[in-house]
Order: structure tokens, then C-alpha cells, then sequence
């Protein structure tokens, strides 16, 4: 049974959205691509191999990440694991955008694909270890809202700017075609996502798993707002 005080929801809410932006940057990094397949191609004369590898090289990424997440979570934290995952997924962005070569454009995607890696599996395993009891399914079902908000403004910013440039492989800002400025669009997120979580609190559960036991008490105070010091020891 949960013990919180009034008001806390909100705050926990508030951890979660921040926690969940990293299914966003999923749902952004995988689906970005799709508006600059064709611009890709022509831009470095690639073979339909060559350009599929280039598609799909980020998965590569993310599966690195993922099975390498857990490790890094338990042992640096699940806070700095997120915030790896966000510059990870920052620098991708400059990279792939600024790419001179498909190979230096491979090399940045499967970098970004190690950061959605990361993050796909510790947000959901944060946004659990933080949400009480009560809402946990409800809180836990953001990260998928948040992928699927990812894909959906990724496709949106992608139409946006190739309609803006008359084309995917048309110059933009700065010189730069519009197939560049759809890579170099995640920096905002990636960037909102590491500024973020550099405010949440650890999970609890791993501040008792590296024996801090206070430091997990005074987190569940300032999360859950829980004042009843029997209440605390039972949760803990």
C-alpha cells in the first residue's frame, strides 16, 4: 500500500515525463531517417545496399545499447546511464547531419542507435523504480506514448522541411540541404532530454542496491512526499 502525501503525483509526473522523453528520442531516431532515404542515395550516389545498411545501421546501435544498458545502470546509475544516452544521441545528431561521407554518416548513426539503446531500456526501468504502486502501469505506458509521439514528429518535421526546401536534397539554412537539417532536428530533443534528467533523482532501488540506504529514504520523501518513518522502512 502506498503512503504519499498530496501533491506528490504531480511531482512524480513531472520525473516520468522527464524519464520518458527518452522513448521520444526512439520513436524520433528511427523513424527520421524515412524523409531522407532518397536524398541520401543521390547525395552520396549510393547502391540500394549501400543505402539500405545506411537505413537500418542505427538498429545495429540500438542493440548494442541495449544489451549493455542494464550493466551500466546498475553500475553507474540509472540518472548517468540517461544522461549518456542523451549525448550520445546529441553528438549522432551533429554527426549525421554534418556528414561528409556514408561512412561517416554510418559511423554517427550507429552511435545515435547506441544511445536509443540505452535509453529504450533504462526510462522504463527508471519510471518504474520511481512510480508508486498505484499508478505505475498508467505511468509506465508514457514511455510508449512517447515513442509513438517520436515517430509521429520525426515524419512531421521531416514532410516540414522538405516542403520548405522544395525537396529532401534542396539546400536550406545555412548551406545545408534539408536532408541534414532532419538529422541535426534531434539535437533539440536530445539536448531538452540531457538538461532534464539532469534534475531527476536516482531510483531508490539502486541507491539500496550500492548501500545508500539514507540517500533512498530521502529520495521516497522527496518523490512520494512520504513523512511516516514506518511507512518509509516498509517501502524500502
Amino acid at each position: 500500500m502506498d503512503i504519499t502525501q498530496p501533491g506528490s503525483t504531480a511531482r512524480v509526473i513531472m520525473i516520468v515525463a522527464a524519464a520518458a522523453l527518452g522513448g521520444f528520442l526512439f520513436g524520433f531516431d528511427t523513424a527520421v531517417i524515412n524523409g531522407a532515404v532518397d536524398a541520401l542515395r543521390d547525395s552520396f550516389g549510393l547502391s540500394a545496399g549501400w543505402t539500405g545498411f545506411a537505413v537500418s545501421c542505427a538498429l545495429l546501435g540500438s542493440a548494442l545499447g541495449a544489451w549493455y544498458a542494464g550493466r551500466l545502470a546498475d553500475r553507474f546509475g540509472r540518472v548517468r546511464t540517461m544522461q549518456v544516452a542523451a549525448a550520445l544521441l546529441a553528438v549522432s545528431a551533429l554527426g549525421a547531419g554534418l556528414a561528409h561521407s556514408v561512412a561517416t554518416l554510418i559511423l554517427w548513426r550507429l552511435i545515435g542507435g547506441i544511445g536509443v539503446g540505452v535509453a529504450s531500456v533504462v526510462a522504463p526501468t527508471y519510471i518504474a523504480e520511481v512510480s508508486p504502486a498505484r499508478i505505475r502501469g498508467r505511468l509506465g505506458s508514457m514511455q510508449q506514448l512517447a515513442i509513438v509521439l517520436g515517430i509521429f514528429v520525426a515524419l512531421l518535421s521531416d514532410a516540414w522541411l522538405a516542403s520548405v526546401a522544395g525537396g529532401a536534397e534542396h539546400a536550406l539554412w545555412l548551406g545545408l540541404e534539408a536532408w541534414r537539417w532532419m538529422f541535426l532536428a534531434m539535437l533539440v530533443p536530445a539536448l531538452v532530454y540531457g538538461v532534464l534528467v539532469l534534475g531527476v533523482p536516482e531510483s531508490p532501488r539502486h541507491l539500496v542496491a550500492r548501500s545508500r540506504p539514507h540517500d533512498a529514504l530521502r529520495v521516497l520523501r522527496q518523490v512520494l512526499g512520504m513523512t511516516d518513518e514506518e511507512a518509509l522502512q516498509r517501502k524500502l
